[in-house]
């Protein structure tokens, strides 16, 4: 604590700077006044703890340097020392707020007693005040809480007292870029209390195991806006701001909408899935307008996992990248758990591994194990990176089946027919899976195989009900379903055509050996 000495005397000013060891009992001498103006001017200018102050001094007495040192909000502590020991100077001391009045000569004992005792009573005060600030404090964090949850007793508040006016407010959430990181996020709210001069435009607190700033004000806002603009939204690599993920609420315009723009930010967050590659902050623009309820669809399962292996044997890489666009676009206009739309892309990818491995079973395929692909999904914290690996194995797998190329389109055709011909396959979907005009493809088919396309299917599985009649395993009307005939009497019909008998007849022609 400071200790300040004010006599004419030099001599008294000596003996008192000696007389006590003020280090060891937790003080330090700031200064010295020699007449009432000089310490006076002294005082406010180095605001001592204790000042031990002369009563009868040149130009300002020592009560006079008391009472106008009080008039300018000097908090700390006189001691008056002086040779008079009439009441009325000590009445009107102690009226002024001196802490003690001690006679000269000063009895060194009665000095240290007195000065330790206003050491006692400054920390005492101290304390008092920190535990007050700290309640308040705590009491406003509170409040806070409250206006964010949509809580609070509006009517109640004076947001004057609350340091909460402004015409406007903005909500910001930040959080580790890495999600997987286990550090300490970096104190982004220091960051912007000195871009904006420290000025009481920002409040900060930790709810919801979420890092909250509320923006207050024009100006706060639009530093925070500079401040995304030039170094969050590109962040130079390896900098304390690349390592930050934000989202921010929307602007509103009284502390009974701040909870809207909390809610907006809390949104944001969760859909950070949805980021694209290096991307620091999302705000409102990013918020689909209408998002509608997700619910786990497995025919929507079945309808893109045909697609995409369909695509996948066709070698049409632009049509599989589509359907790939499609489906994000799809999730990105679906609200729900991230844990659901990874479970429902999962679901694709191995439906997709099963139909192309059922399809191409003596052609190793490079698909990882089902435990791989949603172990992988799973680990993934974008859409963006799970949409890369799916078109990587997907990659993979044209080039292990071979899918054809725009010069040898016709063998990519009959291959996928010949691995397909059990599905409902019609001239118009094979010309679109193969990027072709139907009409045209048509032309193009027969010229290539000396048949109209729906005499080459029929074929194709005329021949292969043949392989299945010698295993007598199967009955005739289970052949006509193997080979894509839904109705038997018609595969009657088109088997006695190409072959010239019945089914029965040519097992019957055929005994098992």
């Amino acid at each position: 604590m400071k200790l300040f000495i004010a006599d004419d005397e030099i001599d008294v000013r000596e003996g008192i700077r000696y007389l006590l060891d003020w280090g060891k009992m937790g003080f330090y001498i700031c200064g010295e006044g020699k007449n009432g103006q000089d310490t006076l001017e002294q005082i406010l200018k180095s605001h001592p703890d204790v000042v031990l102050l002369d009563i009868r001094m040149p130009r300002l007495s020592g009560l006079e340097v008391v009472k106008q040192a009080k008039e300018h909000g000097f908090k700390g502590r006189f001691i008056i020392l002086s040779g008079y020991s009439d009441f009325s100077y000590a009445q009107e001391a102690i009226r002024y707020g001196v802490t003690c009045y001690l006679t000269k000569p000063i009895d060194e004992d009665e000095l240290e007693k007195a000065v330790l005792e206003a050491k006692d009573s400054i920390q005492s005060e101290q304390e008092t005040r920190k535990k007050l600030v700290q309640y308040r404090d705590r009491a406003r964090e509170s409040i806070l809480q409250d206006i964010l949850c949509n809580k609070a007793s509006y009517a109640l508040l004076d947001y004057h007292d609350i340091m909460l006016e402004s015409p406007v407010y903005q909500v910001v959430l930040y959080t580790n870029y890495n999600q997987e990181s286990f550090q300490t996020t970096w104190d982004f709210a220091s960051i912007l209390r000195l871009a904006n001069k420290n000025h009481n435009s920002l409040d900060y607190i930790r709810m919801e195991n979420q890092n909250v700033i509320i923006l207050k004000g024009e100006f706060a806002l639009n530093r925070f806006q500079e401040l995304i603009k030039h170094h969050i939204s590109q962040p130079q690599k390896g900098s304390p701001l690349d390592s930050l993920f934000l989202t921010c609420g929307r602007p509103v315009y009284s502390p009974e909408q701040i909870h809207i723009s909390f809610e907006d930010a809390k949104l944001l967050m969760k859909r950070r899935f949805f980021c694209r590659f290096n991307q620091h902050v999302l705000d409102c623009r990013d918020l689909p307008e209408t998002p509608a309820d997700f619910h786990e669809n497995t025919v929507l399962e079945d309808i893109y996992s045909q697609r995409i292996s369909d695509y996948i044997q066709s070698g049409n890489r632009h049509m599989l990248l589509s359907a790939l666009d499609e489906l994000k676009d799809y999730l990105y206009h679906t609200k729900t758990e991230i844990s659901l739309f990874k479970h429902f892309l999962a679901d694709i990818m191995i439906q997709v591994k099963s139909i192309i491995t059922h399809t191409y079973g003596t052609i190793n395929i490079p698909f990882p194990s089902n435990a791989a692909i949603m172990s992988t999904i799973e680990e993934n914290c974008y859409l963006y990176e799970i949409l890369q690996f799916l078109t990587v194995q997907f990659e993979m797998s044209m080039n292990a089946i071979g899918s054809p190329t725009r010069e040898s389109v016709m063998d990519g055709i009959l291959q996928y027919i010949r691995h397909n011909y059990q599905e409902n396959l019609k001239l118009g979907t094979i010309a679109e899976l193969f990027g072709y005009n139907s009409s045209y493809l048509g032309k193009v088919f027969s010229k290539a195989t000396g048949k109209n396309f729906n005499s080459y299917i029929d074929e194709v599985r005329i021949e292969n009900s043949k392989k299945l009649l010698l295993d007598h395993d199967y009955k005739v009307y289970e052949i006509s379903q193997l080979v894509g005939y839904t109705n038997v009497d018609y595969f009657h019909k088109k088997f006695k055509k190409y072959v010239g008998m019945s089914p029965a007849e040519y097992r019957k022609s055929h005994p098992s050996k």
